[in-house]
């Protein structure tokens, strides 16, 4: 019983904040809203016996996306009255996605309903003796183990890309000078000095 009152309420939460994400008229209430999401599907993921999931979407989803979300969104100097626009002008567009991918999820739940498909068994077999931590661990450095290297080296890639197209030289800034600070002798290095009291500090 309580697990069924837990899903209702988790469910209710991430439909209903989910909503007051697209119909917030304030960016930075957006993002809050968005915030609230991420918790209770964390929740309802927790529910379903996914805990690697749930822990994923509070500090991956929670802990970096959102509030990076948070902090542009302070940042910018947004003209609400041209959001609004924006949104109208898109509205028809947004609404026929919306269509497609609820069209999708109703497809979806049909097939399962009907055929079973178990794909997940042979993608990925599990165990009960075993958590779901454990499992995705041995799976992930043993049977995935060069997908998952392949997918750290493309975030390195795009990670290295990022901060080479971002990186532009500026004048009047003063840049860091690896070899110098190398090269540097005692004698040039900062010195502590410890004068006595009314004696001073000799320049």
């Amino acid at each position: 019983m309580i697990q069924l009152i837990a899903f209702w309420l988790f469910a209710v939460m991430v439909i209903a904040s989910a909503a007051m994400v697209i119909f917030a008229r304030n960016p930075v209430h957006s993002v809050m809203w968005l915030i609230l999401a991420f918790f209770n599907a964390a929740g309802l993921m927790l529910l379903a016996g996914a805990e690697f999931i749930a822990m994923l979407l509070v500090i991956v989803y929670v802990g970096a996306v959102a509030v990076l979300f948070l902090f542009v969104v302070m940042m910018l100097n947004i003209d609400f009255a041209e959001l609004r626009a924006g949104f109208v002008r898109y509205l028809p567009l947004g609404a026929l996605v919306a269509i497609i991918l609820a069209a999708e999820l109703v497809v979806a739940v049909f097939a399962w309903s009907a055929g079973q498909i178990d794909l997940a068994s042979r993608v990925a077999p599990m165990t009960a003796d075993k958590s779901n931590i454990q499992q995705i661990g041995e799976l992930l450095y043993t049977r995935y183990i060069f997908l998952f290297e392949a997918a750290g080296i493309i975030l390195l890639v795009a990670m290295i890309g990022a901060i080479v197209l971002t990186h532009r030289q500026r004048g009047g800034v003063r840049t860091q000078n690896i070899a110098a600070q190398v090269r540097r002798r005692s004698e040039e290095a900062t010195r502590l000095v410890d004068p006595g009291v009314g004696q001073g500090v000799e320049l």
